[in-house]
Formats: structure tokens, sequence, C-alpha cells
């Protein structure tokens, strides 16, 4: 009887993990985990820059019916401003605002003095550098500089 304890101790102890099992396995899940948390974060940035665009589009479309209401003049509006600012005067009940809603993340507005043309853009958050530009002349694309004028740079 008394061998059969000692054989049942020693079977057990036999079973058990050893630490540098223990952090083995849990090294591979640190790893696991952050590629899982690095590809989600990526996908995320990706999602809010399509809002950005597709928010920027839907601007354009409530500006370009604002124009042709008034006689083919926009809002004027000589230094770039949030575009929020503007929603009353578009005749917008809810304003869309960016993804994250904070500087540098807004959606931004700037016209010629006489209203005839109009530029608006957001900054990009998956290439940090570069900015979705959308011009009143139909023209949206990337660009690397951020807008001072109401000249497209695209």
């Amino acid at each position: 009887m008394n061998n059969k304890i000692l054989y049942l101790k020693s079977y057990i102890l036999n079973q058990a993990f050893t630490l540098i099992e223990l952090l083995v396995v849990i090294g591979l899940l640190g790893i696991i985990v952050g590629i899982i948390f690095s590809v989600s974060v990526s996908s995320q940035k990706q999602a809010n820059d399509t809002q950005r665009k597709s928010d920027l589009k839907q601007y354009q479309t409530v500006i370009e019916a604002y124009g042709a209401r008034n006689n083919g003049n926009y809002i004027s509006q000589a230094a770039a401003v949030d575009i929020t600012t503007l929603c009353v005067t578009l005749g917008l009940t809810v304003c869309v605002t960016d993804p994250k809603n904070v500087s540098p993340y807004i959606y931004k507005y700037i016209s010629d003095a006489t209203g005839s043309g109009y530029v608006i853009w957001a900054k990009m958050e998956s290439s940090s550098s570069l900015y979705w530009i959308v011009c009143s002349n139909g023209k949206s694309a990337t660009f690397a500089t951020e807008p001072t004028s109401v000249t497209c740079p695209i």
C-alpha cells in the first residue's frame, strides 16, 4: 500500500510543468497578443480614414447644394476653419465630426473671398503625413501638405 502512495506522488510530481515551460508558454502568448493588437490598431486606423473620406464626400455634396441654391457661390471663408462651424449655414441639423475629433483630426474648410471655390480636407491616420483633400473642381486625393489657400493642390 505504501508503495502505491509513493508511486502516485512520484507520478503527480513528474506531470507538473517546469518553470521554463511556463515561461515559454507565457512568452508565446504575449507574442500572439501583441500581433493581434497591432493588427487591430492598424485596421482601426484604416477604418477611421475610410470614415473621413466618406464624411468629406457628404460635406462636398452639401456644400455643392448650398452653392446651387446661392447662384454658384459657396460660403466665403478666407481662413481655414473647422467645417462644423458652418453646419447651421449649410442647413444641417446633425454635424458630422471626425472619428477622433481632436487636433489635428478635424475637418477643415477654406474658400476664396468671393465664394467661387473651396477646399475641404482631413488628416489621415494610417499614413500620418498625408491629408485627404476634396476641391470644388470635383477632384479628391491624398496630398502631402495641408492646404493653405483655396487653390486646389491636386
